[in-house]
């Protein structure tokens, strides 16, 4: 059993894949906690993995979105394997504060300053951006690098880093910005 806050379908708002459809299972809680989280993530009902894997399936699209909270408190390799078996392309956003299980197709770390990272794999790096040295960060093994103003307020100040060191992308919170779940 899994405590779910919510599952959701939407687009992607973020990072790489931002404006792909996805279906968002939002597990409860986290083991950090961030004053500038937007995500109220602490409520939540518990859920067996078949119930996961059918409301998810409920949904007309491939890709399923593991997020939280910290999904990794959560996720196992029994889910995943129901996913796949779904047809599902597994997607995970984590602080990377916990080790993964094998199987999680893509996986996004957000890192957050003096959290130690355990993840062993990570196809891409986003950082809300509060001013904090993210230097440390290009030397993952990510192949892509993304900035993020805090809840859309430092936008301009995130820009001009960007600028300033171009191996950093702009990722935009485009779901608050067009008003979508």
């Amino acid at each position: 059993m899994k405590k779910i806050n919510e599952i959701f379908y939407s687009l992607q708002g973020e990072g790489f894949f931002t404006g792909t459809p996805a279906v968002f299972v939002r597990f409860s809680g986290c083991n950090l906690k961030c004053g500038f989280c937007d995500t109220f993530h602490e409520d939540g009902r518990m859920m067996s993995d078949r119930e996961i894997v059918e409301e998810v399936c409920k949904y007309p699209c491939r890709t399923v979105v593991l997020t939280g909270g910290e999904p990794g408190l959560w996720v196992d390799e029994a889910l995943l394997c129901l996913l796949h078996e779904a047809g599902k392309y597994i997607c995970i956003e984590t602080n990377g504060t916990q080790e993964l299980p094998e199987g999680i197709d893509w996986v996004t770390c957000s890192p957050k300053e003096g959290a130690e990272l355990r993840v062993k794999r990570v196809d891409e790096i986003k950082i809300v951006y509060t001013g904090q040295d993210v230097s440390p960060y290009l030397g993952t093994p990510a192949s892509r690098h993304f900035l993020q103003p805090c809840s859309c307020k430092n936008t301009e100040e995130v820009v001009e880093y960007i600028k300033k060191h171009p191996q950093w992308r702009l990722s935009l919170q485009t779901h608050k910005l067009i008003r979508i779940p």
